[in-house]
C-alpha cells in the first residue's frame, strides 16, 4: 500500500471479499472496536461514580444498540422519535434522558412511563413544572464558553442556542420554586473540541450550578471529545482530560459534603472510528493541466454528508480489485455521486475542493472511506437523486459479516409515498 492513509481495522482482502458479497457503497462496522471504545469510556476518571450515555444520534442502528445497551451504557436522545426507537430495542425508560431542541409532542406520554428529561430552554423547564410538579428534572446550561473545530460543532457560548443562558440562572430557580421542582441533574456540553483547559473551566461552572440546586446528585459534563480521524489529528485522551476534573468533584464534596456522581454522554468516540465506507471508481475525469482529476465514487453525500457540512476529512485509502499495490500516489479531487456541485469529498469548509494524496485508482477499484461510524449513515438521506439507503454490515469478534441494513430496491422506498389525482 502506497497511498498515505491506511485502514483502520479492515485488510485489504476483506475489503475485497465484502464489496464483492455485499456490493458498494456498504458501511462496514466493527463489533470488537465500538466495545473498546465503550470500555475507554467506562474508565473515564470519577471521584463518586460514572454514568455513561450513548449519544445515539450518532448512530442509532439498532445492532449499535444493543452493544451499547450490553455494556450498561445509557442512552442520551435528541428526540422524541430516538426515545420510542431506543424503548422499541429494549432499552427501560429511566435509562433514556430525552434532551431535544424542539419540545416533543408525546411529551407527557414519554415523561409518565419513566424517561428522563434534560430541559434546554425555560419554555421547556416551565412546561415540565406544569405538567410535573415536584417530579425531578435535569436542566442544561450554556456556560458561555464552547469548544469546536468549527462554528458548526461548537454547541457553547453566545453563537449556541442550546441549554440555558447562565446569567438566567434566577428565572431557572424562580420556575424550580414555583412548581417545586426537584433538580436532580445540571448539564452543559461545550462542542465537539474538546479543549482541556476549556472542558476544564466548564466543569468549574457546571459545579457552581450543582452548588446553586441542593438535590443535584449527577452531574453532566456532556461528550464531543475530539476524534483523529486523519494520521494527523490526535484524539481526545479520556484520562487526561478527565484527570483534572476528579479532584474538583472531590473539593466539591468536602465543601457541601455532596459526593456527585459524574455523567459523561459521547457519541462520536463510541463509534466513529469504528465504521467504514467501502466504495468502488465510477469515473476518472480531469478539467486539463491548470485543472484538477477527479476522483467519482459510487457513494456521495446521501451517505456521508460531513465534508459538505463542516468541511470535514475522512481518510481515503485505495485498494486495488484484484490486488497488489497502486502503481504510484496521485492528487485527486474525491467527489460523489449526486448531482451536486457541493458532493466533494475534498474540501474546505466553504466549498473549496482540495486535493488527496491517494494511491493511483482505476475504475472499478475500491477507496475505503475511514471514520464514518459516527453522523453518516445516521445523517444520511435516501430522497436526494433517489438514491437508496447504503447497506450496513456489522463485522462480528468471530470475524462474521453479518447484514444490519440491507440496501432497499428503489421503487421499494416509495411504496408508502401518497399520490393525489385530480
Amino acid at each position: 500500500m502506497t497511498s498515505i492513509e491506511k485502514l483502520k481495522f479492515l485488510k485489504e482482502d476483506q475489503v475485497r471479499s465484502l464489496a464483492n458479497e455485499f456490493g458498494t457503497p456498504l458501511f462496514v462496522y466493527s463489533e470488537k472496536e465500538i466495545e473498546q471504545k465503550c470500555d475507554e469510556a467506562l474508565a473515564f476518571p470519577n471521584a463518586f461514580g460514572l454514568q455513561v450515555r450513548y449519544a445515539m444520534k450518532a448512530n442509532p442502528n439498532s445492532n449499535i444498540l444493543q452493544i451499547m445497551k450490553k455494556k450498561g451504557i445509557l442512552i442520551d436522545a435528541s428526540s422524541e422519535h430516538e426515545v420510542v426507537r431506543a424503548l422499541h430495542f429494549g432499552f427501560k425508560p429511566e435509562s433514556i434522558m430525552l434532551t431535544s431542541q424542539e419540545f416533543p409532542k408525546a411529551f407527557a406520554e414519554l415523561i409518565g412511563k419513566g424517561v428522563k428529561f434534560n430541559a434546554c430552554s425555560l419554555r421547556q423547564l416551565e412546561a415540565f413544572g406544569k405538567t410535573f410538579p415536584g417530579k425531578s428534572v435535569s436542566i442544561r446550561f450554556n456556560p458561555g464558553l464552547g469548544s469546536g473545530h468549527t462554528k458548526k460543532t461548537d454547541v457553547g457560548g453566545v453563537t449556541s442556542s442550546f441549554g440555558i443562558w447562565h446569567e438566567k440562572l434566577p428565572e431557572v430557580k424562580a420556575i424550580v420554586e414555583k412548581y417545586k421542582i426537584i433538580v436532580e441533574k445540571v448539564h452543559t456540553h461545550i462542542g465537539s473540541g474538546s479543549d482541556p483547559e476549556v472542558w476544564k473551566a466548564v466543569a468549574k461552572y457546571t459545579l457552581e450550578y450543582a452548588e446553586a440546586f441542593p438535590t443535584v446528585t449527577v452531574v453532566s459534563l456532556g461528550g464531543g471529545y475530539k476524534v483523529g480521524r486523519m494520521e494527523d489529528e490526535k484524539s481526545t485522551d479520556l484520562q487526561k482530560i478527565g484527570a483534572p476534573v476528579k479532584p474538583q468533584f472531590e473539593e466539591f464534596a468536602a465543601k457541601h459534603g455532596r459526593k456527585l456522581i459524574l455523567e459523561i454522554e459521547p457519541g462520536t468516540y463510541l463509534v466513529a472510528l469504528c465504521g467504514a465506507l467501502l466504495t468502488t471508481v465510477d469515473d476518472l475525469v480531469d478539467t486539463g493541466p491548470k485543472g484538477f482529476r477527479f476522483m467519482k465514487l459510487d457513494a456521495g453525500m446521501d451517505s456521508n454528508t460531513r465534508p459538505s457540512l463542516y468541511g470535514a476529512r475522512h481518510p481515503l485509502i485505495t485498494v486495488k480489485k484484484d490486488g497488489g499495490d497502486p502503481k504510484s500516489n496521485q492528487e485527486y479531487v474525491v467527489v460523489g455521486h449526486c448531482c451536486e456541485s457541493g458532493d466533494v469529498f475534498t474540501q474546505k469548509e466553504g466549498g473549496e475542493p482540495v486535493t488527496r494524496l491517494m494511491g493511483e485508482a482505476e475504475v472499478g477499484d475500491h477507496v475505503v472511506m475511514e471514520a464514518v461510524g459516527a453522523y453518516c449513515a445516521g445523517m444520511s438521506t435516501k430522497n436526494y437523486n433517489s438514491f437508496p439507503e447504503t447497506a450496513e454490515v456489522l463485522l462480528r469478534t468471530n470475524g462474521e459479516a453479518k447484514l444490519i441494513r440491507k440496501k432497499e430496491p428503489v421503487l421499494e422506498i416509495f411504496r408508502n409515498e401518497i399520490r393525489v389525482v385530480e
